[in-house]
């Protein structure tokens, strides 16, 4: 952040008496979504987001978007942070951006902090997670106000041709290595098992946890993905996800590796406690794994050709997800990390 930024933020901030002061700006999480910042005076400390540099895929990093549907489940069961403020690009930051509150706890990728560390708690934390996303799903999205996020009729059928769209070349075709899994999700497609309020990227890194046991839920963050749609699409890439025993860790499993530690529930029971607080059938759950593998390796593969961050440069990223993706759909796996390139 500038130093002209940080100035335009310190009147924002004092003119809605959020902070007052000199401020202190850190850097939250690793900055390959939209950025987030913790804002301090040295008394109170706030969060503002904000989109990254250009490009990003179409309708990716809203934030504005973000801000409302948080506003929205504000007073439902699913704990997210207070909206305090938002801004329209130009009026504080070139882009546009908003405020909130700081949730206190930390956020688990690597390593579970001591204090929540015993293998009962450890428990708790993962069936949190679990009856979290159950919650979100029983989320009433029309009460909410969010009736125009999203087109449930024809979810799953319009979310697979929008991934494919993205690293297809101008005859529509895609690189050889994304074609067996395209071709086997499209012959599949299922049928919407339901709407909800879908997150999209709901994982262990994704979420605050109470910084005290018993290990429960304190906010779910990054909800820039988010839309109504078939809610399985999320528990697929949730349980995606959860890094097991068979190896190697996608990159998004390598964000969640404390959850092999002894006691957090494995996929099976994690997926078990979903549909036991949610009473839906799970029977077709493979389709929407494989969805999420597959769309990662899209995602991956769509930064990589266009951003200019680093960490997405090598084409070994979207194989790994292909990889988990051929495993998971019964594929012959692939001899090795092919190329990614386009056809020409």
């Amino acid at each position: 952040m500038t130093p002209a930024d940080r100035d335009a933020l310190a009147g924002f901030l004092r003119e809605r008496g959020l902070c007052d002061g000199p401020l202190s700006v850190t850097p939250i999480g690793d900055g390959h979504s939209n950025l987030t910042y913790a804002v301090s005076d040295g008394n109170r400390t706030v969060v503002v987001r904000r989109p990254p540099p250009p490009p990003a895929p179409p309708s990716a990093h809203d934030v504005l978007r973000e801000a409302r549907l948080m506003a929205a489940l504000r007073h439902t069961a699913v704990p997210v942070p207070a909206v305090l403020a938002t801004a329209e690009a130009g009026h504080v930051l070139d882009v546009p951006c908003y405020v909130m509150t700081f949730a206190e706890g930390p956020v688990i990728t690597t390593r579970t902090p001591a204090a929540l560390a015993r293998p009962a708690t450890r428990r708790q934390i993962g069936e949190a997670l679990a009856d979290t996303l159950a919650a979100l799903h029983a989320v009433d999205w029309r009460a909410a106000g969010l009736a125009d996020l999203g087109r449930p009729e024809g979810f799953n059928a319009r979310h697979r041709r929008r991934m494919e769209r993205l690293i297809a070349d101008g005859d529509g075709l895609v690189p050889p290595p994304f074609a067996p899994v395209r071709d086997w999700l499209a012959a599949r497609v299922p049928p919407e098992s339901g709407a909800a309020i879908v997150h999209g990227d709901y994982r262990i890194g994704n979420v605050v946890i109470a910084p005290d046991a018993p290990g429960r839920v304190a906010a779910v963050l990054d909800w820039e993905l988010a839309t109504v749609g078939d809610p399985l699409l999320d528990v697929g890439y949730f349980l995606a996800s959860v890094p097991g025993p068979e190896g190697p860790a996608t990159p998004v499993q390598e964000f969640g590796t404390a959850m092999l530690e002894d006691g957090y529930p494995d996929r099976a029971a994690l997926a078990a406690r979903y549909a036991r607080q949610t009473g839906r059938d799970l029977s077709g759950l493979a389709w929407y794994t494989v969805m999420a593998q597959w769309k990662l390796a899209v995602l991956y593969e769509y930064s990589r050709r266009r951003a200019a961050d680093r960490y997405y440069a090598s084409p070994s990223l979207a194989a790994s997800f292909l990889q988990a993706a051929h495993q998971a759909a019964g594929l012959p796996l692939p001899d090795s990390c092919p190329s990614t390139e386009a056809p020409s």
